[in-house]
C-alpha cells in the first residue's frame, strides 16, 4: 500500500510571475506514468513540499481537462512559500495530490454560474472556470467578477481575453482609480450588488480575502440566493491532508477531507470558531 505521507517527485517545468508576491508553478511528475495516472477534479488541493523546509497546501489550479502539467499559484507569505518562490525551472519538489473534495460541477449542469473572486482567490476559481469553459455546452450563462487592490495585483491577466472568447462574461474591477485602467472601479462586493445577478437557476461560487468573502456572502443573501446556491472554499490549518492529524477540524468536519469546498448551508452547521 502506498504511504499517503510520501510525496511524488515533480519537476518545475515553468514559472510565471503573476504579481510582485505571487508566482505560478507548472509541475510535471518525474515519473511520466504518474503524470498520466493523475486524476483530479476542480477544487481539489495538493501538498507541495520543499525538502528540508516544509510542506504547505495549495489548490490545483489547472483544470482536469488539461493534463500536460499540474499548476499551483503561491503567494509569498511565510517560510515555505518564500522557499517555493526561490525555486527555478528544473528544480525538484514534492507533491501529494489530489486531496480533498471538489466543486459540485456535475450538479451545476444546466445552471447559470456566477464566479466572484479576489486576488489570489482566483486560483481555485480558475480551475472551475476553465473546466466550465471546456464543457461550455453543459452550462448556462457564466459570469465572472474578479477584483484586486490594483491592476498589478490581478492574477492570470494573460488569460482574460481567452476566457471572454470562450464564453465568460468577465467583469474586472480594482479598488481605486489607476492610471491606464479602463475597466470597473470599486470593491468586489459593491460590483456584485451593481451586477445584481438573479438567483433563479443560478449557482454562486466565491473565493478571496476573508473580508471580501464575508461581504460577498452577505450580498448574495441580499440578492435572495439560498444557502444551497452559495459555494466557497476554506483553507483552515491543513497539514496532513488526509484527516489524521486533526489540525484542520471544525466541529466534526475536517477541511482537508470534507472540504475545502463547502456550501453556505454546510458552513451554517459548523461551530462559530470558523
Amino acid at each position: 500500500m502506498n504511504n499517503p505521507y510520501l510525496p511524488e517527485i515533480a519537476i518545475v517545468k515553468e514559472i510565471i510571475q503573476e504579481t510582485h508576491n505571487i508566482k505560478t508553478f507548472r509541475l510535471v511528475f518525474k515519473d511520466p506514468d504518474k503524470m498520466e495516472q493523475c486524476v483530479f477534479e476542480p477544487g481539489q488541493v495538493g501538498q507541495l513540499s520543499v525538502f528540508g523546509t516544509g510542506e504547505s497546501t495549495f489548490v490545483i489550479n489547472s483544470p482536469p481537462t488539461q493534463k500536460e502539467y499540474l499548476q499551483f499559484s503561491v503567494m509569498r507569505a511565510g517560510e515555505v512559500t518564500t522557499k517555493l518562490h526561490s525555486l527555478k525551472v528544473g528544480d525538484q519538489i514534492g507533491v501529494r495530490a489530489p486531496l480533498g473534495n471538489c466543486f459540485p460541477y456535475e450538479a451545476m449542469k444546466g445552471k447559470d454560474i456566477i464566479i466572484v473572486g479576489g486576488g489570489i482567490g482566483m486560483a481555485p476559481l480558475r480551475t472551475l472556470l476553465l473546466y466550465l469553459l471546456d464543457n461550455r455546452q453543459d452550462y448556462g450563462e457564466i459570469k465572472v467578477i474578479y477584483g484586486a487592490r490594483s491592476p498589478e495585483d490581478l492574477c492570470f491577466t494573460y488569460e482574460f481575453e481567452q476566457w471572454r472568447q470562450k464564453g465568460a462574461d468577465l467583469v474586472l474591477t480594482v479598488d481605486k482609480e489607476f492610471p491606464g485602467w479602463t475597466e470597473r472601479v470599486g470593491f468586489v462586493p459593491a460590483v456584485l450588488a451593481e451586477e445584481a445577478p438573479a438567483p433563479m437557476n443560478r449557482v454562486a461560487i466565491t473565493c478571496g480575502p476573508p473580508i471580501m468573502i464575508k461581504f460577498v456572502l452577505k450580498g448574495l443573501k441580499e440578492l435572495d440566493f439560498a444557502d444551497e446556491q452559495i459555494i466557497t472554499t476554506l483553507e483552515k490549518r491543513m497539514k496532513c491532508g488526509i484527516g489524521l492529524c486533526g489540525r484542520c477540524n471544525i466541529g466534526t468536519k475536517y477541511v482537508c477531507v470534507d472540504g475545502p469546498v463547502f456550501t453556505q448551508a454546510e458552513l451554517n452547521e459548523l461551530p462559530a470558531e470558523l
